[in-house]
């Protein structure tokens, strides 16, 4: 029998690649819209004096496919992406489907004027803007101190 010389170094790094593969294959979008059938699109919100600006990431949809419902306290974004890819090379066609649905119920940090809502869908981005509620816009809290 022979003698290796153990290397700790070289033992954490292996468990290290193990690791970031797991974690790729839970985070991979691909992976989880195949084994779920839906997706989660990324958001983005931002808050000015006057309004709270979100965008959602939803690309390969229609506008027609996406639906919105705000009330003060929150937005819901649903919708379902139905889309296909057809390349064909040297006599071989090759076709990938994804499908899948979503809903997102994001909370505000602020009461907001649900009827006043506007959304723009431009290249796979949803923008909405949420105007705030007038008594959120002049709100003033007092601050003690000590």
């Amino acid at each position: 029998m022979a003698l290796m010389r153990w290397e700790p170094l070289r033992e954490i790094d292996t468990l290290q690649r193990e690791m970031n593969r797991l974690f790729e294959s839970f985070t991979n979008d691909t992976s989880i819209e195949q084994t779920r059938g839906s997706f989660v699109p990324s958001a983005e919100m931002h808050e000015t004096p006057d309004a709270i600006h979100l965008k959602l990431e939803v690309p390969g949809m229609e506008a027609k496919d996406i639906d919105i419902q705000a009330s003060a306290e929150a937005v819901s974004i649903s919708g379902e992406r139905k889309s296909e890819m057809k390349t064909e090379e040297k006599g071989t066609t090759r076709t990938e489907f994804r499908y899948g649905k979503f809903r997102r119920v994001i909370p505000l940090p602020v009461r907001i004027q649900n009827t006043n809502v506007t959304a723009d869908y431009k290249d796979g981005i949803l923008t909405l803007t949420l105007p705030k509620a007038e008594e959120e816009k002049n709100k003033v809290v007092k601050v003690s101190l000590g």
